[in-house]
């Protein structure tokens, strides 16, 4: 009976330690998703001020993050076409497909 009281002593001295560091680990990376998805008062106050009824709706339906992230989406500067080009490929007068 008292070797078995010194086995779980030391097993509980070995797991703990074990157990802590892996439960920070967890924390920091559930605190590092939470760092990232912050959003400040003044993209609050730009969602509102020029946000579209479909982003509001979002906003409504599905909640800030996905509404903001399609915010972002759209107000993303988008790929500009140069010299009649978009993606490498050269666009073809009246519409014809390559």
């Amino acid at each position: 009976m008292r070797d078995d009281v010194r086995t779980m002593t030391v097993f509980l001295v070995l797991l703990i330690p074990v157990l802590l560091m892996v439960f920070a680990l967890f924390m920091e990376r559930v605190e590092n998703r939470m760092r990232t998805r912050t959003v400040s008062e003044a993209d609050v106050q730009e969602f509102l001020d020029t946000a579209r009824p479909e982003e509001v709706n979002t906003l409504i339906r599905e909640g800030w993050t996905r509404a903001f992230d399609k915010f972002r989406l759209r107000r993303r500067p988008r790929f500009r076409r140069k010299n009649g080009t978009r993606n490498g490929n050269k666009s073809k007068p009246n519409g014809a497909q390559p």
